[in-house]
């Protein structure tokens, strides 16, 4: 089985680049953050076209998650159980689903803006209430993974330059502490190998050519339990999707279970 994460960045505006990736790289799941568009917005039938269900929840112009399945998708669960309020309510930043025996849960963590700003104290909260919501199904028999955006770099070495994000946010102790406390749940960091350069990023930002420059992040994610972790047999990010005409800022991590 194949599944994959990918932070689209605008499902509407990446859809064609999206359709020819799922017939490249053809994983049976993926888990999309940042679709930015209306439920009737989101492209089912194109994607059922190509042998794909989904489940989504959308919110609009900001945040939207989902999972497409092409073995299947049932008990279907979204949003983030017990997860914090933002702005009058919870965010579409979180959908749950089984696919072919695997469960797996799409997040799109809150970014928290600035250190000191509501949003970061939301992040914390949100992370937190992650970790709870996973630990039935981390502690489970069955395959189980937390897969997408973190919007947290987990090392040092997953930044091009540390010095860089000095007194951001994506690399503080407090975020840091929030993913150890979901791997302590029962989870373990799927380490995905580059296809180029040393360290496998997955987040370039468009301006002052970071990309060409790979002054880049890993932040997109894959947790899983043990069940799930025995099983892997590859992961990769796939620079080349980043790469061309309009792309998303993020690259797809996919990674191959022996299931």
């Amino acid at each position: 089985m194949r599944i994959a994460t990918w932070n689209v960045n605008s499902v509407g505006a990446r859809l064609p680049r999206l359709l020819d990736w799922l017939e490249s790289a053809a994983p049976d799941v993926v888990c999309l953050q940042e679709l930015k568009c209306d439920t009737d917005a989101f492209p089912d039938a194109e994607l059922r076209e190509r042998g794909y269900e989904s489940a989504t929840l959308c919110s609009g112009r900001w945040n939207g998650v989902a999972v497409l399945s092409r073995v299947g998708l049932t008990d279907a669960v979204p949003g983030l159980p017990g997860g914090p309020d933002y702005d009058g309510g919870q965010e579409a930043r979180a959908i749950t689903a089984t696919c072919d025996g695997v469960r797996v849960t799409s997040v799109y963590v809150p970014n928290g803006r600035e250190v000191g700003h509501p949003h970061f104290a939301y992040k914390l909260q949100w992370l937190e209430a992650l970790r709870k919501a996973a630990e039935p199904d981390a502690a489970g028999p069955r395959p189980y993974a937390v897969l997408g955006d973190f919007n947290v770099a987990p090392t040092d070495e997953d930044v091009y330059d540390v010095a860089a994000f000095e007194g951001s946010t994506h690399v503080t102790e407090e975020e840091r502490a929030a993913l150890a406390a979901l791997r302590d749940a029962g989870l373990s960091d799927v380490f995905p190998r580059p296809l180029k350069y040393d360290h496998p990023f997955t987040y370039w930002d468009y301006r002052q050519l970071c990309f060409p420059k790979n002054r880049g992040m890993r932040i997109d994610l894959v947790y899983g339990n043990a069940p799930f972790t025995s099983a892997v047999r590859d992961a990769y990010v796939d620079r080349e999707a980043r790469k061309g005409k309009g792309p998303s800022d993020h690259a797809p991590v996919v990674v191959d279970l022996g299931l």
